[in-house]
């Protein structure tokens, strides 16, 4: 068994449900401080970190991702337990063998095997490992991202582990993700009985007319890097139960997937002017999730191109699309941010896997990446 196999079985096997991380990052600070990082575990709320770096020069390449998992659903569902990181029929078999103990297994084995060749780098080599990447989000990397800042540590290029790959291991690179801004909107009516509409002030059918324009306003036409900004309203709740009252209030949730052609503030703006040209009688509250962030073609993008092509020949796709992922709390520090990782078909899925060969050409990857930037 491959030393990169070995490890991930070891994560999997290790149930870490957000934001629980169930033992994963002692286990890979043990490995780390073997090599001579100096660990820091940040623990923050219920959530556990660990920042955990190896050199005091310059430039700073932060390997990072997440040892939370996603809940698995119904475990009689799954054709090999959840947890038991199963190998049949070349897949490995379990929850997060894609998303993304595997990639942290490879990054760490990556760094033992470059290190052992190069114990001397031109620059310094840190991981930021989060046990709240799945979850709220809120006391993860973002929270480790501003202990950094505050102390003036400040990492150059992030390499992050997230499954980026579609068909085939390398196909796409992440170099940007859109902003995410959700919000909750609570409309004020007047309850009443459905035979004496007149005395009472239907929440729905105020909001109808708002939700309908909001459905239909184009909000740009995207850019080079970016597809168009898109609304989406994911729930839409109001009533008593019963079918002859009219409810006293509607409550809307909905979430945009932003590009850089907008800001937070401009579709706030925006909204708010929809819902005040309806004459609702309003309470809304904001969440900003994450500021789209966009890396340029660079040290970093080149690094992850030129090891893609020269260990899986392949020339990957360097795309914006997909997800939330921590690159929004460390690309606006100013470090250059790409995310490469396994496939991602089955992420959050019954029956995650990946492929098993697919682990150590992914060390690989990572270990190449390691000596384009920090000399070898």
């Amino acid at each position: 068994m491959s030393h990169t196999l070995e490890l991930a079985r070891d994560l999997i096997g290790r149930p870490s449900v957000t934001p629980d991380d169930g033992g994963c990052q002692v286990l890979l600070g043990e490995r780390l401080a073997a090599l001579g990082f100096v660990l820091e575990p940040m623990r923050i709320g219920d959530v556990d970190n660990l920042w955990a770096r190896r050199g005091d020069s310059g430039p700073l390449l932060c390997l990072a991702g997440h040892t939370d998992v996603v809940p698995t659903g119904p475990e009689s569902a799954w054709t090999h337990p959840p947890f038991a990181a199963t190998v049949a029929d070349g897949w490995l078999y379990g929850r997060g063998s894609a998303d993304m103990k595997s990639a942290l297994a490879a990054m760490i084995v990556a760094c033992e095997e470059y290190l052992a060749e190069h114990p001397d780098p031109a620059g310094s080599l840190a991981f930021l490992i989060t046990s709240d990447e799945e979850g709220i989000a809120v006391d993860g990397t973002r929270a480790v991202v501003e202990r950094l800042q505050a102390r003036g540590e400040h990492i150059d290029y992030c390499l992050i582990g997230e499954p980026s790959s579609h068909a085939c291991l390398g196909d796409v690179a992440r170099v940007g993700r859109r902003g995410s801004l959700s919000a909750e909107l609570t409309v004020h009516g007047k309850q009443g009985h459905v035979a004496y509409a007149h005395l009472a002030r239907n929440p729905l059918h105020d909001l109808a007319p708002a939700l309908t324009e909001l459905c239909a306003t184009e909000w740009d036409r995207g850019n080079d890097a970016f597809p168009p900004t898109t609304f989406q309203a994911t729930n839409l709740n109001a009533g008593t139960g019963a079918m002859n009252v009219i409810p006293g209030e509607a409550r809307l949730r909905f979430n945009f997937r932003y590009c850089t052609e907008q800001t937070m503030e401009g579709i706030q703006e925006q909204v708010e002017t929809v819902l005040d040209r309806h004459g609702l009688d309003y309470e809304i509250l904001w969440r900003d999730v994450g500021r789209p962030f966009l890396t340029p073609e660079g040290v970093l993008t080149d690094a992850v191109r030129r090891a893609v092509r020269d260990e899986l020949d392949v020339n990957p796709e360097m795309s914006t699309g997909g997800g939330t992922s921590d690159g929004r709390f460390i690309a606006p520090t100013g470090a250059q941010v790409v995310e490469f990782g396994l496939l991602n078909a089955t992420i959050h899925q019954v029956d995650e896997r990946t492929p098993v060969a697919d682990l150590d050409r992914l060390k690989t990857v990572y270990r190449r990446v390691l000596e384009y930037l920090l000399g070898g």
